[in-house]
Formats: C-alpha cells, sequence, structure tokens
C-alpha cells in the first residue's frame, strides 16, 4: 500500500507533553462507537474471562549526552539493540562526526568506541563497562530515552523517571515504553480482577527504531527493526486457556500485539516464544489471536498507525483520529488512549 494512505494532519497542540494525573484518569474512545470513556471505565467495557496481555519490559535510561575525545564535538546518542553485555547498536547525533575507533567520553571511567558505522546514524559502540556495571552506568549518567515530539530543554528530567516507566516493568532491555500500559494503576488492577478480567505479562524490549519514519513510498519496501521478545509457558497457557473458553485476548499495546501475532500458529494456538521478531503488520494481514486492542493514538505514516488500520480498518481508524482530534483527545506517548475491536473482516 501507498504510504500515503496512512497520512492525517494533527495539530501540536494535542501531543501531550505530560501523562494525565492520575494515570487512569486519561481519556478512552471506544472505536466501535465512539464513546469517550476514560481509563478508569475499562471493566466496564470488558468482559469476566477476558484476559490482558501487558508488556512487562522495563525501559533504561539509554540516552547519554558525551563529548568525542579529544575534541568539544558533543555527541548524543540512544542505545536501541544490544549485541553483547558491553556492544549496543546506537543512534548517534550528528553520527556524522563520529568515525571508527572514535571514542566518546560520558563521565569518569564510562566511555565507548565506535566499531561500525549503518545507516541513518546507526553506530556500534563498545562501553568501557560490561552487563551490570554498564546498567549501572546508564541509571547514574543516562536519562529516559524520550521521543522527539515529547520536548525538554536538554535531556529527560527526573520526573520522566517514573512517568515513562508502566506499573509492570520488570525486564531490563526497552529503550522505548509500551505507552499503552501507562494508564494502568493499582486501583484500576484491582477493579479489573473484581470484574473478571484476568491477566498476564509478556517481555517485548521496545527499540528506538520504533521512532523512525517510514521513508518508502510504499510499505512493501519498509524494513522493520528487530526487537526481542520473550512469551513463557505459563503466559501461553493462560492465553490459550482463556482463547479455548471463548473468552477475548486483549493485547494492552501494539508491543504486546506484535509478539502475540508473531508466537501463534495458524491454528489460533500461542507458543512460547523467546527470539527476536521483525514482523510488520499492514491492511491485508490476517490475525491469529488477538480480539481486543487498547493502544495509544499513533503518528501519520507510522507502521503503529498502519498496524491499527490493519486491525480495525484503515476508513474507522481514520474517523477515529477525526474524532478525537476534534474532540480534543491528547496523541501520542504520554496521550490518551482508544479501544479497538477487531474487523471482522481482517
Amino acid at each position: 500500500m501507498r504510504v500515503d494512505d496512512f497520512d492525517f494532519d494533527l495539530p501540536t497542540g494535542l501531543i501531550a507533553q505530560r501523562p494525565a494525573v492520575p494515570r487512569d484518569s486519561a481519556r478512552l474512545l471506544s472505536v466501535s462507537h465512539m464513546g469517550d470513556h476514560t481509563a478508569a471505565d475499562l471493566p466496564g467495557l470488558l468482559q469476566p474471562g477476558d484476559i490482558l496481555v501487558f508488556n512487562d519490559s522495563r525501559v533504561i535510561p539509554a540516552r547519554l549526552a558525551g563529548t568525542k575525545e579529544g575534541t568539544e564535538t558533543k555527541i548524543q546518542v540512544t542505545l536501541h539493540k544490544r549485541i553483547a553485555n558491553d556492544t549496543w547498536a546506537v543512534f548517534a547525533k550528528p553520527a556524522k562526526k563520529l568515525q571508527v575507533d572514535d571514542r566518546v567520553y560520558f563521565a569518569r571511567g564510562f566511555t565507548a568506541t565506535a566499531l561500525a558505522k549503518g545507516l541513518g546514524g546507526e553506530v556500534t559502540l563498545k562501553f568501557s563497562v560490561a552487563g551490570p556495571d554498564l546498567l549501572a552506568a546508564l541509571e547514574m549518567h543516562g536519562a529516559m530515552p524520550l521521543p522527539p515530539y515529547i520536548k525538554r530543554d536538554t535531556l529527560a528530567d527526573a520526573r520522566d523517571k517514573s512517568d515513562y516507566q508502566t506499573l509492570f516493568a520488570a525486564c531490563d532491555g526497552a529503550v522505548a515504553a509500551p505507552t499503552a500500559g501507562l494508564h494502568f494503576t493499582p486501583d484500576l488492577l484491582k477493579a479489573l480482577d473484581a470484574h473478571g478480567v484476568k491477566h498476564t505479562k509478556v517481555t517485548l524490549h521496545v527499540g528506538a527504531g520504533t521512532f523512525l519514519p517510514v521513508k518508502a513510498d510504499d510499505t512493501d519496501d519498509h524494513v522493520m527493526h528487530a526487537e526481542w521478545g520473550e512469551i513463557t509457558d505459563d503466559a501461553a497457557d493462560a492465553i490459550n486457556a482463556a482463547h479455548d473458553l471463548g473468552h477475548r485476548v486483549v493485547a494492552v499495546g501494539t508491543t504486546s500485539l506484535r509478539l502475540l501475532e508473531s508466537a501463534a500458529d495458524e491454528g489460533g494456538r500461542v507458543r512460547p516464544f523467546a527470539a527476536e521478531t521483525a514482523i510488520f503488520i499492514t491492511p491485508g494481514y490476517r490475525f491469529k489471536i488477538v480480539d481486543l486492542l487498547l493502544t495509544n493514538f499513533h503518528l501519520p505514516r507510522s507502521t503503529l498507525f498502519m498496524l491499527v488500520a490493519a486491525f480495525a480498518g484503515l476508513e474507522k481508524m481514520k474517523k477515529a483520529y477525526q474524532t478525537a482530534i476534534a474532540r480534543g483527545y491528547r496523541f501520542y506517548s504520554y496521550g490518551d488512549a482508544c479501544l479497538l475491536e477487531k474487523d471482522d473482516g481482517s
């Protein structure tokens, strides 16, 4: 399909710069009937026996500001894919200022050396510390890797360290938040439990590639960045048990959906999974396991808007986004949410 088919105009004033407080006060558009709700209303929109699938990936402070050693050149890097305990693929700005074997200084005892350069600002960096020591250095010197449409004077601030992390965050590795999970609070989980809605967790380490624009003119020419995910035996069993009883599988976020669809077979069974996935979902895709999707409002011409168009129908999603804009919903990572039902034709 033409990427232009997924374009729309969004007033910049609707791009959320901070999340709703409390989190479950975020607005929620039920796309099936274009009804206005809040995240706290979710129990009433689901049925007893439905199973929510959360992504428990934890965002690491993956954005670093440094200086090219021996110069005054400022270099900002965003880690996006782990290669080894001490080596990551990163996006560097300005990448043209870095050459192979150049060293970037971040703090005393914390440096990195460029091993290779790729396309689109990608650089492979080998750090001076590894494993847990590298994570500790990131916690001390790094900032949350906010997407470019969330504006800060410098890097992300102290509030973002908690705001840009879900209630379920447990497994270190994401460099972008699974933002649909940001709307959940302990009180909302209690209400869902009381309503008989079940839940389980999977892990997909969201990469910074999720922010990259689609530069191709046709969706067939776009290449997705691979991301690592895991579905345990227990999680697969819980999802399949709910599905077998005729209950709905509700993906909380596009990350959970992509992982579930990567792990599901043609018979609609979710298999345990521990591998990378680069699944790219566009209209025409036949969904195998997910029945409902809770997600935020996404960027025009993005792979995520293509995914929701595939799930609920392109025309319905264009109408939903027009409705959300007219009603003043807040967009993107810190914004409001929508609840989508799978299109009968998918």
